[in-house]
């Protein structure tokens, strides 16, 4: 799993604050398949119209990135500055924040620049995760990902 499908997965996903399944709503359950009813004595079914099926799942809800990583930092009694810090961000998450793990993440959100633990490639990882998570169904306010 890459490290970006990891924060997301904290911040959206089955083991995050909203619960089971993605954006915190349940998995839908595979309904079992009638079983096949043929013997040669019956006569043919008549045909019925079909059943409409269910109206397709309303757009996943838009989570709300600062409040759920505002309750997570609250329910933990966390002071790590996560809306700037990649690596305080990675740690609220119970991540790896190491270099290695910053750089693999920078690699797969797309950083051309030196791939060395600066400030520079810090801040510059910290805003494209709020920017992924919003292309990624986050609301996220403009001051974290600007």
């Amino acid at each position: 799993m890459s490290i970006f499908s990891k924060i997301k997965s904290a911040i959206f996903g089955e083991k995050g604050p909203l619960g089971s399944g993605h954006f915190g709503t349940p998995k839908p359950e595979a309904a079992p398949a009638p079983a096949p009813q043929t013997t040669a004595a019956q006569p043919a079914p008549t045909p019925v119209a079909p059943t409409p099926q269910a109206a397709p799942a309303a757009p996943a809800q838009s989570v709300d990135v600062e409040a759920v990583l505002s309750g997570i930092a609250a329910n933990k009694g966390s002071a790590l500055n996560w809306r700037t810090s990649i690596v305080d961000l990675m740690k609220l998450l119970d991540l790896d924040s190491s270099l290695d793990n910053r750089k693999e993440l920078a690699t797969e959100l797309g950083y051309t620049g030196a791939k060395d633990g600066s400030a520079e490639m810090n801040i510059w990882l910290q805003k494209a995760v709020m920017r992924e998570l919003e292309k990624n169904g986050g609301t996220v306010p403009a001051n974290l990902k600007d």
